[in-house]
Parts: structure tokens; sequence; C-alpha cells
């Protein structure tokens, strides 16, 4: 009995573990991330300074989650990885590459005088190419892959797809409002304006490709539908578009009222409740409809050596990201290149 509960269990928890790296990852990069998709709808290049600013101490260990998420699926549930990477392997190439172009902006904007404008839209761009490849990748998990005999089947644009261009969409807006989100809270002045006057159309387009996606899903891959719709799964399920409703309420009239730390602090809520209704689509599959997390599971030994570094690393990066954002606590304070002040609550 106890060896059935624990090859039962042990699968569950590295499964929470992988979905944890991702949280933490959407939320911790779609602030940066956004930052970068608002950098050229700035009016200024002094509010580009401060936005860039804002996140310069707090953006380079973001990435961190995405290399362990990676490293993860590969160690614990290697059929997923060797499943999912070639199906969905121009987007990661892809978002990889942005990823990596975007750095290189961030550093040669602060030092460019006659090519500034240049960096600029390439910290732009690769953001936002970054962002709409997850999209992709999110699309193309919901509508499923082809494999055949345990092996992927399809070509090099299978997964492309109508529900991943609006996944795409979605968190393009949802990382703008992120961003938003952290610059009212982070910045005072014309910059906490320009935010707040942009996280309106963020949250529009959030809200609609939020409403559009869940649609389109139901409607296109029955076994969303199903998931979501049938008894008693619809009583259970039913506060979680509700809470999702109130949420998306609750940001559009905060934006220019309460705290300052609200919107973003509601923003992050709304794509943590993405990400549920995300997990009760997709459970127990890592790949939909084919592999669960208990097939997909890696042998005992690689799982026992994996652990050992999740119950090293994992705390160690958790700490000194608390501590960065911790230090840099403080509103940003471009004149004097430093943080100063209180951020309001």
């Amino acid at each position: 009995m106890t060896e059935l509960l624990q090859a039962d269990t042990v699968p569950l928890v590295f499964a929470a573990v992988a979905v944890f790296c991702v949280t933490v990852y959407v939320l911790a990069d779609g602030l940066d991330l956004g930052v970068g998709i608002l950098f050229l709808a700035a009016p200024r290049d002094a509010d580009r300074d401060l936005m860039m600013a804002s996140i310069e101490p707090v953006w380079d260990g973001n990435e961190t989650w995405l290399v362990m998420g990676g490293t993860l699926l590969f160690a614990a549930f290697p059929a997923g990885y060797y499943i999912l990477l070639p199906a969905f392997y121009l987007p990661i190439m892809f978002m990889l590459f942005a990823l990596i172009f975007r750095g290189v902006a961030f550093g040669f904007r602060l030092q460019a005088t006659r090519f500034r404008l240049v960096w600029d839209i390439a910290f732009f761009a690769g953001s936002v190419l970054a962002t709409f490849c997850q999209g992709l990748i999110l699309g193309g998990l919901i509508t499923g892959v082809p494999v055949e005999n345990g092996m992927f089947a399809g070509g090099p644009f299978s997964f492309l797809s109508l529900l991943g261009v609006l996944c795409g969409a979605g968190l393009v807006g949802g990382y703008a409002l992120i961003g938003a989100g952290w610059l009212i809270w982070k910045t005072d002045g014309a910059t906490q304006v320009f935010a707040r006057e942009i996280a309106h159309a963020a949250l529009i387009l959030t809200g609609a490709m939020m409403a559009l996606v869940s649609a389109w899903s139901a409607w296109s891959v029955p076994e969303v539908a199903v998931r979501w719709f049938a008894f008693p799964n619809l009583a259970l399920l039913a506060p979680v578009p509700l809470v999702t409703l109130a949420v998306i309420v609750a940001l559009w009239r905060g934006i220019w009222e309460g705290g300052q730390a609200r919107t973003f602090l509601l923003a992050l809520a709304l794509f943590a409740l993405g990400l549920v209704g995300l997990i009760v689509s997709l459970w127990p599959y890592l790949v939909p409809r084919h592999v669960t997390v208990w097939d997909g599971m890696s042998d005992p030994q690689s799982l026992a050596f994996l652990a050992v570094g999740i119950a090293i690393i994992i705390p160690i990066v958790l700490a000194y990201q608390a501590h960065a954002y911790w230090v840099f606590r403080g509103k940003t304070v471009h004149e004097h290149g430093a943080y100063g002040g209180h951020a309001g609550s």
C-alpha cells in the first residue's frame, strides 16, 4: 500500500514543483516583459529611462525560472520533453533568441547615443516576440500535438493555430497589464500617469482574449468543454470564472483609485486565475490526450538526484530574488540613478 501511495504521489509532487516554477516565471518575468511591451508607447525618452531603471535590479533573475522549468521537465518527465520539444521547436527557439536579443538591447541602450532608438525598438520587439511565442506554445498545448507510437508526428509548423494567436495576443495584453501595474507602483509623475492610462487598454485586451480563448477552447477541444461543463465539475469550478470577473472589475475601478500597488497585485492575481484554468483544462496530461504525469515520469534514481537539486536550488533562488526586491523596494528615482522613498501600498 505504501509503495502504491508513493507511486501515485511522487509524480504529483514533481508536477507541482514544475507548475510552481512556471507560475513564478510568468508572474516575475511578466513584469519586465510587460515593461518592454509598453516601451515604445511611452511619450518621452525620460519615461523610457525610468521604466528601464525600475526593472534593472530584478529583471535578470526572472529567466532563472524558465531554465529551471525546462530542466525539471527534462529530468523528471523525459517523455513529455522529447515529444513537446520538437512540437514547439520553432516558437521555443524564437522565444529564446528574443530573450537574448532584448538582454543585449538592455545593456547597449544604456550606453547608446546616436542609435538609442534602434535599441529601444529592439527591446520592444524582443519583448513582444518572446511573449507571443509563449502564447503560440500555450495554444498548441491546449489544442494538442499529433503523437504516433509515443513520438511527435507533426511538422515544424504544427504548433500554428488560431487559438495560439489568441493566446499570444492575450499574453501580450496581460504582460502589458502587469508591466503597467509595476510602473504605477514603482514610479511617480508623468510616467505613472502614462502607466495608468495604458493599463485600461491592456486590461481590455486581456479580458477580451481570456473570454475568446475560453470560448474557443470549449468549442474546438471537446475534452476542455467536458472538464468545465460536465457535472459535478460545473458546480465545483464555477467560482473560477466568477472570481476572474470580479478581479477584472476591481482592476478597472482601481487603476485610478486605491493604493499604488493594487493594479500590480490584481494583475498577478488575474494571471494566477488564468493558470488555474489552464491546469484544470489540461490535467492530468503532460502531453494533452497522450501522456499523463504518471506515464511520463523518470526513473526513481533520476528523481532522487533531482529532488536533492531542487531542495538546494529553489530556496537559494527564492532568497536571492526576495532580497533583490526588498533592497530595491522603494520608488525608482531616475535623477539619482537609485531607489528612494516608499512605494505605495
